[in-house]
């Protein structure tokens, strides 16, 4: 059975890049469809391109620094190549995209530790519970024993939701009618420590954080993580929902100052998100004072089982930007 799966997921992986692309859609329309008349041949390269080009950014959702960022990159580009028309500027732009995205482009190693437990929060409606099926996918393809643990004890649609993704991929499900979700987690890494589960993937109750007990209840998780297995959890992903747009940004500071967030996961890139918050993400934490970029693990396109892939800036980067 693995092995028909394996095949299965090969055979997906070729259309990856169309369905990235039409995950981008709108971005791309904001980017990809303006920037290729932006960048004709024969259009000068003066202060209305600039200004244009600033509006088409921003529109995309990449982000007033990030945009400010990038504008000046360009502008620089073109002073010490002295170029005239805005054409020659079309490949700065993909190569300055790529400067701001590579650094977050870092995949999730799992190798260091067993079980490896990785906790996953976000805001409610973010598309946790989902991310953790498909993360349980991606790795069950790889050949890894996974482990679920339904946190989530505020809703029990929450919880039945996560015993359905358990039976999709064949995987156990740790779980409790009610109860507290520090002790379903509890348990659920002491279970995969005695049945030698490589990966244990917790999920945690959707929590606003502008609700400050949410968030103390989040912090008394993490805890009872690392009293259940000491240096756990070992990844702190962040759900977000493509959809927010800029308050994504608020989101990511939010939970990393309660719960040191170490990995992205950016979900509902389904066509109609814009996916240019990516660049916002990255560019405000490689410049935030005594913060490092977090990195963006995975990216989801849409509803399907193997619709969630590690982030690649240099497909991510050509989807936005082809014509």
């Amino acid at each position: 059975m693995l092995s028909f799966l394996k095949s299965r997921a090969d055979g997906a992986a070729g259309d990856w890049l169309a369905r990235l692309k039409h995950g981008v859609n709108k971005t791309r329309e904001q980017l990809g469809a303006r920037l290729s008349g932006m960048f004709r041949a024969g259009r000068k390269l003066d202060q209305e391109f600039y200004d244009e080009l600033e509006t088409v950014l921003l529109t995309a959702d990449v982000g007033v620094a990030a945009t400010a960022h990038l504008l000046e990159k360009l502008r620089a580009r073109a002073r010490q190549e002295r170029f005239t028309e805005a054409a020659e500027l079309k490949e700065a732009l993909r190569e300055a995209l790529l400067e701001v995205l590579r650094p977050i482009a870092v995949p999730l190693d799992v190798s260091a530790h067993q079980p490896f437990v990785i906790m996953l929060a976000g805001v409610n409606g973010s598309g946790k519970t989902t991310s953790i099926g498909k993360l349980a996918n991606y790795y069950r393809l790889q050949g890894k024993k996974i482990l679920l643990a339904a946190g989530d004890t505020f809703r029990a649609a929450a919880r039945e939701q996560l015993m359905v993704w358990g039976e999709r991929n064949d995987v156990t499900v740790i779980a409790q009618q009610s109860g507290d979700a520090a002790a379903v987690i509890f348990d659920a890494i002491h279970a995969a420590t005695a049945r030698g589960i490589d990966i244990v993937l917790a999920d945690t109750a959707g929590r606003l954080p502008t609700q400050p007990h949410l968030m103390e209840e989040i912090k008394k998780v993490k805890r009872v993580i690392d009293k259940a297995l000491p240096g756990a959890p070992h990844e702190v992903l962040l759900v977000l929902d493509a959809n927010t747009g800029q308050n994504a940004l608020n989101q990511v500071k939010a939970f990393d100052d309660a719960i040191g967030v170490t990995g992205l996961v950016l979900t509902k890139l389904d066509g109609t998100a814009k996916g240019g918050v990516i660049a916002a993400i990255a560019h405000v934490r490689s410049h935030a004072p005594h913060h490092k970029p977090i990195p963006l693990r995975f990216i989801g396109v849409g509803e399907d089982l193997d619709d969630l892939r590690p982030f690649n800036a240099e497909q991510f980067v050509a989807a936005l930007l082809e014509d």
